[in-house]
């Protein structure tokens, strides 16, 4: 049986070379934004070990936008020139490098994952977070984010056009808005985090208009002929939150107004979600999606497996798999999943001999 996964997708003018995709995971490991050669050799790594599309890490397009002091950012013409090495590098593996713009609104100024990812104090260079409601995602939060005035929204607006062209001007070539996992957009389309009353709080029309004044600003510095991906909890998990039925009508408009993929995670609104995490448990999401809207899906979420990814493409649920913790697992993950299935693909040089049995 021909291999769904190693197969070829065309969207616009880039072709990748087969379904995988590296999911975009933090490392904080940047200095004021800056990438190094930590980046260079993770990003990198995952291009030789075969994967199609490597997204890079939630970038912040301000320094307020990052989760931690530690995230890689794009606020500065300054930061493209080691961006723009790891692009080309990506590149000469024949894979495709893709870039995720985020802010994470109320969920900044924390500390790192393996420091308890709790919140910076001011004594730590903590900084006041930002979100549409003043409501706390930390319980017991002594200095609960700020309501964003309508300046406030215009400059989150013009911080991701203007990390847009950085990006471009990088060489990516696939670019994705971060709107899921309850940082700053999906902030304003969740209930359970937004209870503005002005044009960005209330209606589904209003709480869905930040994202794509953004997606708007966006394409104005995006090429037309390159992808543009939006990623979306699809459910908040949660009674009176953001819902998959609401994620299929976004869907629909996405498509309409020119996004080509859409990324589907879920939850990361608040604390008292209930997720119920089983193999590939968000694959449904994904699949209703795409049946519903005719929209390029991808899914994430524990698929760890060769056979697993296949049996997601074959039975029409997404377009691309994409890959998080099980890359971290396995940067050649490309590599192992060819030689699993048998599949026919041109391995780096220096690494040929490996598809020899010992």
């Amino acid at each position: 049986m021909t291999s769904k996964l190693f197969s070829l997708l065309q969207i616009k003018s880039i072709i990748l070379k087969n379904r995988i995709v590296i999911s975009p995971m933090c490392q904080y490991s940047a200095h004021n934004g800056f990438a190094n050669n930590w980046h260079l050799v993770h990003l990198g790594s995952r291009a030789i070990g075969g994967a199609g599309l490597i997204i890079q890490e939630a970038t912040a397009v301000s320094p307020e936008g990052r989760i931690t002091p530690e995230d890689l950012g794009i606020w500065s013409d300054e930061h493209i020139e080691k961006l723009k090495e790891i692009t080309s590098f990506i590149l000469t593996e024949n894979a495709v490098p893709g870039i995720q713009l985020a802010h994470a609104g109320r969920k900044a100024s924390t500390s790192p994952p393996w420091q308890e990812r709790r919140l910076l104090t001011e004594a730590e260079n903590g900084w006041q977070t930002l979100a549409p409601s003043a409501i706390p995602y930390y319980d017991n939060n002594p200095h609960p984010p700020k309501e964003m005035t309508k300046e406030d929204i215009k400059k989150v607006i013009q911080d991701f056009k203007d990390a847009a062209r950085r990006a471009h001007e990088a060489c990516y070539k696939v670019l994705e808005i971060h709107a899921a996992h309850g940082y700053l957009i999906h902030q304003f389309l969740s209930p359970l985090c937004n209870n503005r009353t002005d044009e960005y709080g209330g209606s589904f029309e209003n709480r869905i208009r930040l994202l794509l004044e953004i997606m708007e600003a966006v394409k104005t510095e995006w090429p037309n002929d390159l992808p543009l991906f939006v990623r979306i909890s699809g459910t908040d998990w949660a009674p009176g939150g953001w819902d998959i039925d609401e994620s299929v009508t976004l869907a629909k408009i996405l498509k309409e107004k020119g996004v080509d993929v859409v990324d589907c995670s879920s939850g990361g609104a608040v604390h008292h979600q209930k997720i119920p995490v089983t193999p590939g448990y968000q694959v449904p999401i994904t699949e209703r999606i795409k049946k519903e809207t005719g929209i390029h899906t991808g899914a994430v979420g524990l698929i760890t497996k060769a056979h697993q990814a296949e049996e997601v493409l074959y039975k029409e649920q997404a377009d691309l798999v994409f890959f998080a913790r099980e890359s971290l697992r396995d940067p050649n993950i490309g590599l192992n999943f060819a030689h699993e299935l048998k599949a026919d693909i041109i391995w780096p040089k220096q690494y040929e001999r490996a598809q020899l049995e010992d």
